[in-house]
């Protein structure tokens, strides 16, 4: 019986990339108009977002929504979340309506096209580097300021199997503090069960997401980094801790 369960485990993860990848193939040439200005990001965001889809719905995973609020048109925030899968970039893009860009791990870029696409859409950081961090804050601002929302996973990687969610950094927090934009904070329930980093695991079903009202920052200094950040983090252990209920 086991023999067959690893068979799945190793074919659900080539269909994964399949899935990836064949989108990317298709609409190339459309992609590289999409990213060659900046000022085109949202109709490059609108293709991801049908990306996203196409993945979560290819594996089998039943994506369900709950927003307590809902992100205003035209308005900039931070979106926060736990970070288990590989999936969670597709949940996020299929969660979020509002244009964002994502600040991600510069390993990624560099998987084969995936990462091509990647390293020009994103904001990229090497969390072993200081300089890099800087210029990750620099690089968001500068997003902030023409109008495009951030998303970041303020874990800063994706904790070991055993725990459920780990210390946030402060980089995010005091981003949002600094521009004085509403923090958005999900929780994704299921990511881990679906689609772990581990090889041999995965399987279709459901995928919850719990949109929580948003944190304000408005009147809020850089001192105040330390609770927003315990503030989010609690509010996203606890709904997980529901979940699990």
């Amino acid at each position: 019986m086991m023999v067959f369960k690893y068979i799945f485990w190793v074919l659900y993860r080539i269909w994964f990339y399949i899935l990836v990848t064949l989108p990317i193939l298709i609409l190339f040439p459309i992609l590289l108009i999409s990213i060659s200005k900046e000022s085109w990001y949202s109709f490059f965001f609108k293709i991801a977002r049908i990306w996203a889809k196409f993945i979560l719905i290819g594996m089998g995973f039943v994506y369900k929504i709950d927003r307590e609020q809902t992100p205003e048109k035209d308005k900039s925030y931070l979106f926060v979340a736990n970070h288990t899968s590989m999936a969670d970039i597709m949940l996020m893009l299929v969660a979020v309506k509002n244009p964002f860009v994502f600040v991600g791990k510069a390993e990624l870029a560099k998987i084969p096209l995936f990462g091509f696409f990647y390293k020009r859409t994103c904001i990229l950081v090497d969390r072993s580097s200081s300089k890099s961090r800087q210029a990750v804050f620099l690089r968001a601002q500068r997003r902030l300021k023409s109008g495009v929302s951030i998303c970041i996973f303020p874990e800063g990687g994706v904790p070991e199997e055993h725990i459920v969610l780990d210390e946030f950094k402060d980089g995010a927090f005091r981003l949002a503090i600094n521009h004085q934009i509403p923090i958005v904070p999900l929780t994704f329930a299921d990511n881990k069960k679906r689609f772990s980093y581990t090889f041999f695991s995965g399987s279709p079903g459901k995928m919850r997401v719990k949109m929580h009202k948003f944190l304000s920052t408005e009147g809020l200094a850089v001192a105040d980094t330390k609770t927003l950040n315990e503030k989010s983090k609690q509010i996203i252990l606890k709904q997980l801790q529901q979940f699990k209920k």
